[in-house]
């Protein structure tokens, strides 16, 4: 279930290796696989955003920790997702208050305040260079979605204090020059940045704590016990922790690694397009905050501006694992759609990859037995919440497991149909979603 990632110059036909992402960075060198046998505190699987950030707290607390990467750090979501960093979860509060009550979901909630602190926190600590800008919009593209959203955002200010600008009307367009929109949430916590730039600052932030950090090192198996044996193809690693980090990649290792938690996960495919560089003040006019943007259908749009003055346009989901036919030229109608000022700019990549949902879209944070953690389900909401996951986990081997406790008591259920059945299944019940939206 690897990532696919193409750079489309001028046609379908004409591929390259890379995202826009990849194409803008300069990958670190010496991160070897792992050959031999190695001892550690703490074994952490997965170097994205949520394994790396486990690492940076582990170490920062004095645990010995050696990262065990498949691919290389940030191959996956991390490093390929819209670069939001964004409040709250993706199920909202109100599953949150139905399970754990409102005390325990405002908890969660300002954690996830405490997350998006927590990036800027490391940005300034490590010197990352990764075009940070805050600033969120939310939009909505019908009567019955403004309603919708109008609510939410009142409901969000009254119970958790998010303090947000709500525009409606010919209002709108002094937030987003689209015809699209009907309303608009502007709210400045939330934002973006660029992730890659990012997920390799946190690499070179683990490494320059001692993390030790191993690419090309898939784990084919791990030895439950008091000590954990984790094996790949060049070697071994044990551990008397280990925390398990590889979100929708986890899947792959699922029947050898942890079988309990894999069912209760599907990859979703989502896309991104990034256009030539454009006019700064034709940037200005489309997005005057630089906010990101998302809408609040069930199959959302989302975009932001990149540095560069790209438009960087996400959506056309997909929960088949199959690759959209005609990928560039539907991405294209959907950006359109929203810009159509921008019918005449060349789109220079698109990419693509999985992202790791949960059936209530609450995040899976917990343990396996007395010394092995998980953390997946992030639904969208990574960006942000893999950094507070890294540290909640850390608090957990440190003994201090209250925060991550909270988490625990979510529950979750496992996608219906089996390992055959169960992808046919969330495709039809997202398609009826989607019907709901068009209608």
């Amino acid at each position: 279930m690897r990532l696919w990632t193409s750079s489309i110059l001028g046609s379908d036909t004409q591929l390259n290796q890379g995202s826009y992402y990849e194409a803008s960075v300069q990958r670190p060198t010496g991160v070897a696989p792992l050959q031999g046998g190695v001892e550690a505190d703490v074994l952490v699987v997965g170097a994205g955003f949520a394994g790396l950030s486990a690492a940076i707290e582990l170490a920062q607390r004095g645990y010995r920790v050696v990262v065990l990467e498949a691919d290389c750090a940030c191959a996956g979501a991390s490093g390929r997702n819209g670069g939001q960093a964004i409040v709250g979860v993706a199920s909202g509060q109100g599953l949150l208050e139905s399970q754990l009550g409102r005390s325990d979901a405002r908890r969660i909630w300002d954690m996830s305040l405490e997350a998006i602190d927590l990036i800027d926190e490391r940005i300034t600590r490590f010197a990352i260079a990764c075009d940070r800008v805050h600033g969120y919009l939310y939009v909505a593209d019908s009567p019955r979605k403004a309603r919708a959203l109008a609510l939410e955002l009142e409901t969000i200010r009254r119970d958790y204090g998010l303090s947000c600008e709500f525009s409606e009307g010919s209002a709108v367009q002094a937030c987003i020059r689209s015809p699209r929109y009907c309303a608009a949430g502007f709210e400045n916590r939330s934002g973006h940045l660029h992730p890659l730039k990012y997920g390799l600052g946190l690499l070179a932030a683990a490494r320059s704590l001692g993390v030790q950090v191993f690419e090309q090192s898939a784990v084919s198996g791990l030895q439950r016990g008091a000590k954990l044996v984790a094996t790949t193809g060049g070697g071994s690693v044990t551990a008397g922790f280990a925390v398990l980090a590889g979100n929708c990649m986890l899947g792959e290792l699922g029947p050898r690694v942890a079988p309990e938690i894999r069912p209760r996960i599907m990859p979703v495919g989502t896309y991104i397009v990034a256009t030539r560089p454009m006019d700064a003040d034709l940037c200005a006019r489309l997005v005057p905050s630089d906010a990101a943007v998302c809408d609040n259908n069930f199959a959302l749009d989302y975009f932001r501006f990149s540095a560069d003055r790209r438009m960087l346009f996400g959506g056309r989901v997909s929960y088949t694992t199959m690759t959209p036919r005609s990928l560039q030229a539907a991405m294209r109608r959907r950006m359109v759609a929203v810009f159509p000022q921008l019918a005449d700019v060349p789109i220079e990549f698109v990419w693509g990859g999985f992202v790791d949902i949960s059936m209530n879209r609450a995040p899976d944070f917990g343990r396996l037995g007395n010394n092995i953690y998980y953390l997946q389900g992030f639904s969208g909401h990574g960006v942000a919440l893999t950094g507070l996951a890294g540290r909640v986990v850390a608090e957990a081997v440190a003994g201090q497991s209250e925060r991550l406790d909270v988490f625990a008591r979510i529950r979750h259920r496992r996608f219906p149909g089996g390992s055959l059945l169960r992808t046919p299944s969330l495709a039809l019940a997202m398609a009826w979603q989607q019907l709901r939206d068009f209608f």
